[in-house]
């Protein structure tokens, strides 16, 4: 709570507001904020979005002299920045995004030589050709440091002339890249790699569900194609997957950890209203993706790591042994049998075996939560999760600074080695020190993004799990316990990944419920069933805090007392 001293004359009485910290001269007293915005009524289309932004200080508008840069960069490539690059325009270039994707960062072509040899062209936007070191643009791209995907909007990295426009590798029309090309031998290990800048034009766009969809036909499905082009592109990404599959065989053999899970967003009306929800599966097509890029990742930090040059790399440290324990006990209580997870192989095994099962996505996160978070660092130190010596984000520009970084320091290595592509004269790039700086707050930044991105996804499934209710309150969801404390019992909806608490004091007092210590979860005195971990109930919608985001449940049984959802927003 504050004392406001200043009060906006349009502010009333219910209105969500932001408020500036002047001061705090007591204990006694209550702190002292001057109101200096009023976002509207909490139930506002938009109020609750704009609350996380201000809440986490993200920045909505771009300062006048960022966008006069952005405004005066010409739409069309010059004939003379053409001529200097490799030419790709006629190679059959592509890309597979998000259906609902605008910023298209990057774009693959797939060779498969008669001797069984295979190149990989991996195509990154070349933001750096727009935005120089030191420009209005670059210090607005280092101070947000990434783009920020909200439920309901994208607060970009790079003004839309660019994120959306110039350098987002759209179909039919010339782009300027960076490329990585990579040569793998016929049992997908890698044999060479070279970089150049590069202009394309994409021949097509495909979503991940049409990729996929394209990736399953068989030879009959694709020669009845009608279009030429349709047919060739179809051929193209199952050529594709035949070489990502390959380099996955190898990834998760030299002990990478499958992480990827199933995930549900939240589908929105026109007014931002939470009206259904949307799952992705993390299918072939993902993965078709995700491999190429990991694989011109590593090669990029290969190579600026040997040059050797400053640049940034990204990191994630071994585990604590201590955490990796609670997890195993985690996987224990779910029936798993569970060696020394501080072997990665026994590590690998149990995520096996966890693989579809009902537990996977919380076991997942539990993992995920036992690890050290990955982060950016001056130093090449490794990434445990994805077992890499050397690993750096350099593919997606568009929406994260690193790689801006990253693409600079690697065309400074060309420059100096006079490639036929490379500039005579490299854009200036951080020194060692100065790299460091950047990596914090980089990293600093991811993190807010992310929460802020978690925390508007969690608060719209709130109001879509209201508005079933609303629309039907006898509303019943199959849910399984991840875990069991005194104060209640913890579950995720199976089909909506929701995670709730069935709190003890909600338990149906007929049953009389109790805690039992030794067991780790709820017994009942009068013939109730237990509450354990791995259990699967049937639950109610029972009480919703909008502003922090907590979800409660009742079990549904023949004892329980809530028969509805009681419709309980706890400020």
């Amino acid at each position: 709570s504050f004392r406001l001293t200043e009060v906006l004359p349009e502010a009333k009485p219910g209105d969500v507001i932001v408020a500036e910290f002047i001061g705090w001269d007591s204990p006694l007293n209550l702190p002292t904020a001057a109101m200096i915005e009023v976002l509207g009524r909490e139930t506002d289309p938009g109020v609750d979005i704009l609350s996380v932004i201000h809440r986490y200080s993200l920045p909505l508008e771009f300062p006048p002299e960022a966008l006069r840069e952005a405004d005066h960069i010409q739409e069309e490539v010059s004939p003379e920045e053409i001529e200097r690059r490799e030419d790709w325009r006629e190679r059959e270039v592509f890309t597979i995004d998000p259906y609902d994707a605008k910023d298209f960062d990057d774009a693959i072509c797939v060779t498969e030589n008669p001797d069984g040899t295979w190149e990989l062209a991996v195509h990154i936007a070349d933001v750096s050709h727009y935005v120089k070191p030191g420009s209005a643009l670059d210090r607005e791209a280092r101070h947000r440091g990434n783009s920020v995907y909200l439920a309901d909007r994208v607060l970009p990295m790079l003004p839309e002339k660019l994120s959306n426009g110039v350098c987002s590798l759209k179909p039919g029309v010339e782009r300027l890249t960076h490329a990585a090309i990579l040569t793998f031998d016929a049992k997908g290990k890698q044999t060479a790699a070279r970089f150049a800048a590069a202009v394309i034009r994409s021949h097509g766009r495909f979503s991940y569900e049409e990729a996929i969809e394209r990736m399953k036909l068989d030879e009959g499905a694709i020669a009845a194609l009608s279009d030429e082009k349709e047919r060739s592109l179809a051929v193209h990404l199952q050529r594709a997957w035949r070489l990502a599959a390959m380099l996955r065989d190898r990834r998760f053999a030299n002990g990478a950890l499958d992480l990827e899970f199933a995930e549900v967003k939240v589908v929105l009306d026109e007014n931002g209203r939470a009206v259904g929800v949307k799952r992705s599966d993390y299918d072939e097509s993902h993965q078709l993706i995700e491999e190429f890029m990991l694989a011109a990742n590593e090669a990029v930090a290969y190579e600026t790591k040997n040059a050797p040059a400053p640049s940034l790399y990204r990191v994630h440290e071994d585990p604590d042994p201590g955490k990796l324990q609670e997890f195993a006990e985690q996987a224990r209580a779910f029936g798993h049998t569970v060696g020394d997870v501080s072997n990665r192989s026994e590590l690998q095994k149990l995520l096996k075996n966890v693989k579809g099962t009902l537990e996977e996505h919380s076991l997942k996160i539990g993992l995920l939560k036992s690890l050290r978070r990955a982060a950016y660092s001056r130093d090449s130190i490794g990434h445990y999760g994805l077992a890499k010596t050397n690993y750096t984000h350099f593919t997606s520009p568009i929406r994260r600074y690193a790689d801006l970084i990253v693409h600079r320091a690697l065309r400074r290595i060309l420059s100096r080695r006079q490639e036929p592509t490379a500039p005579i004269k490299a854009d200036w790039t951080p020194s060692y020190e100065e790299m460091g700086a950047i990596a914090e707050h980089i990293s600093r930044t991811e993190r807010v993004a992310a929460e802020a991105e978690v925390d508007t996804q969690r608060l719209k499934m709130v109001e879509y799990l209201e508005h079933i209710c609303d629309e039907d309150d006898e509303t019943i969801f199959t849910a399984t316990v991840f875990d069991v404390k005194p104060i209640g019992a913890f579950a995720e909806l199976d089909d909506l990944m929701v995670k709730g608490m069935i709190r003890k004091d909600d338990l149906p007092p007929r049953d009389e419920y109790f805690f039992d210590r030794s067991k780790d979860e709820f017994r009942s005195r009068a013939g109730g069933p237990p509450i354990s971990v791995g259990k699967r109930i049937q639950v109610r919608l029972y009480r919703v805090n909008r502003s922090r985001g907590f979800i409660d449940f009742v079990p549904v049984s023949e004892n329980s007392y809530h028969a509805k959802f009681r419709k309980k927003k706890e400020g």
